[in-house]
């Protein structure tokens, strides 16, 4: 082969090669673009699905939350006896039955706001025993103290209520 016919060979493959460049290089963008495309229709259909459940857990989250706030809770559960420790275990039994409830939500929630919320049941169970210890004698002494001593301070409740307010905001 003489240097004619290399060059004549160059000058037909040059052109065939940039023009198969050329082709991959759209073909691959295409199919990258599609397969975006495609990723981003199943995230939007299962957002839809999913986006309803994920709001009921926050919801029935936020009704736990509100039903362990001490005001409330002292409030709808009342002493059954005069005992202070009987009406401290009914208190922690009543919280620890509504969280039992609720456990399953978590998988809908964000670690850190599922955090938050066990943190807001121990520390409403702080309280509870905190005030207990106290020098009072009756489960309705038991009440008012624990009572008192929630109205100086920031219910965890509150504070946890305030989280999965603002996780909710942020799913928008």
């Amino acid at each position: 082969m003489n240097s004619d016919q290399i060059f004549q060979l160059f000058a037909y493959l040059i052109p065939s090669v940039v023009t198969g460049a050329i082709a991959f290089y759209f073909f691959r963008m295409h199919t990258n673009n599609e397969e975006g495309r495609r990723r981003f229709l199943l995230h939007k259909d299962s957002q839809k699905d999913t986006l309803p459940v994920r709001l009921q857990a926050y919801e029935r989250m936020a009704l736990f939350l509100e039903r362990i706030a001490i005001p409330s809770l002292v409030v709808r559960v009342a002493p059954q006896s005069d005992d202070k420790n009987a009406y401290e275990n009914l208190l922690i039994k009543s919280i620890e039955t509504e969280f039992d409830h609720n456990l399953s939500q978590q998988i809908y929630m964000t670690d850190e706001c599922w955090n938050i919320i066990k943190a807001a049941k121990s520390a409403t169970i702080q309280m509870i025993r905190k005030a207990a210890l106290s020098n009072t004698d009756t489960a309705d002494k038991l009440r008012e103290d624990i009572l008192n001593e929630t109205m100086e301070k920031t219910s965890p409740s509150a504070t946890a209520l305030s989280f999965v307010k603002k996780e909710i905001g942020d799913l928008w």
